[in-house]
């Protein structure tokens, strides 16, 4: 039975009053630490009497806080146990879409990691990508670094590989060299691709325990290979993940997708605005966009600099090199001797 808050409206004060002692303990966090995670965020003050909490704050602000903290509440009741980057989650989905339901995306459990921490959508895209990857065959995970593409695609794989759905799980990225030549590292061919798929190791092993990884990896239930290393296989019964994709040609997009065969699922992710290839070399990625739209059992899932879930600073980065990015373009595009139009942005 859920024991929604009751909530009271005073002139300058939200009054919100929650049932349930254990979980409203659970809410505010050690030493209250989730109630000052809103309160930085929305610039509102929070005060706590027993069971009660008062928000002050202007009307908008003071409205999405108790719109928080009562979505939130009901996710604790449920048994979800909520960080502090939850309520910094909790706070960018309902500031962009105030119909969200927090239930319906932290509750959809994907995976439990090796370090017992369950792995769950962080935001309405996240979510959407998911369904994505369970409902179709082929699905494009685009957007910028940080919003969860990879890591949402393998803990998907994983906890598929687990309930036996498929044989196998097939990881891969192109290997394209960024200012050192591949000829000149030392070691054999496997040891000179390794730093390549270093990032897919060490997300694998987030996910699951070293040796039952290594285990896994030394049967060939799950494979970690250079996107060269698909060519002339045919993947039946996996579940195929293609990393950084952006740095694929279309030779070898189109490699990779008609690589598929019975039984089998890929996921293909990417960030359009950071690729390697050389100078004169179109994306795979960048035409799959255009070549694949409108094909049905194919899914294309875009993330922006919004749905970043690592550090709060990542999202603010990447806004500041789309903005700096976004008015030398305007600054190269002004016919000459015409000054650039500038923001007024501070």
């Amino acid at each position: 039975m859920s024991t929604e808050p009751a909530t009271v409206a005073a002139a300058e004060e939200l009054e919100l009053s929650f049932a349930n002692a254990r979980v409203f303990q659970d809410l505010l966090g050690h030493h209250d630490e989730h109630i000052k995670a809103i309160e930085r965020s929305l610039g509102v003050r929070i005060g706590v009497t027993g069971t009660t909490v008062h928000v002050a704050g202007d009307g908008v602000s003071r409205e999405l806080a108790g719109r928080v903290l009562s979505q939130l509440y009901g996710v604790v009741e449920k048994g979800y146990p909520i960080y502090s980057s939850d309520v910094d989650y909790a706070v960018r989905i309902l500031s962009r879409d105030r119909g969200a339901n927090l239930r319906d995306i932290f509750l959809d459990t994907i995976y439990i990691s090796s370090h017992k921490r369950i792995i769950t959508p962080k935001s309405v895209a996240q979510k959407q990508y998911i369904d994505a990857i369970r409902n179709f065959d082929i699905v494009f995970g685009i957007g910028p670094a940080g919003t969860g593409k990879t890591y949402l695609a393998m803990a998907m794989a994983v906890a598929e590989l687990m309930k036996n759905n498929f044989a196998r799980m097939i990881l891969t990225r192109p290997a394209v060299e960024a200012g050192e030549k591949l000829g000149f590292l030392p070691g054999d061919l496997a040891e000179k691709v390794n730093p390549y798929l270093r990032p897919l190791y060490d997300a694998l092993h987030d996910m699951v325990d070293f040796d039952r990884a290594q285990k896994m990896l030394e049967r060939g239930v799950i494979e970690v290979a250079p996107l060269a290393f698909m060519r002339g296989r045919t993947l039946n019964d996996s579940f195929v993940i293609l990393d950084e994709a952006q740095n694929t040609t279309g030779e070898q997009m189109k490699m990779f997708l008609t690589r598929l065969g019975y039984g089998s699922k890929a996921v293909i992710t990417g960030d359009v605005t950071q690729i390697d290839l050389p100078a004169g070399r179109a994306s795979g990625l960048k035409e799959a966009q255009l070549i694949l739209k409108g094909i049905e059992g194919i899914r294309f899932c875009n993330f922006t600099e919004r749905d970043v879930v690592r550090h709060r600073l990542v999202q603010e980065i990447i806004t500041a090199y789309d903005r700096h990015e976004t008015k030398r373009d305007e600054q190269k595009s002004a016919p000459k001797g015409t000054p650039a139009s500038h923001s007024n942005d501070a």
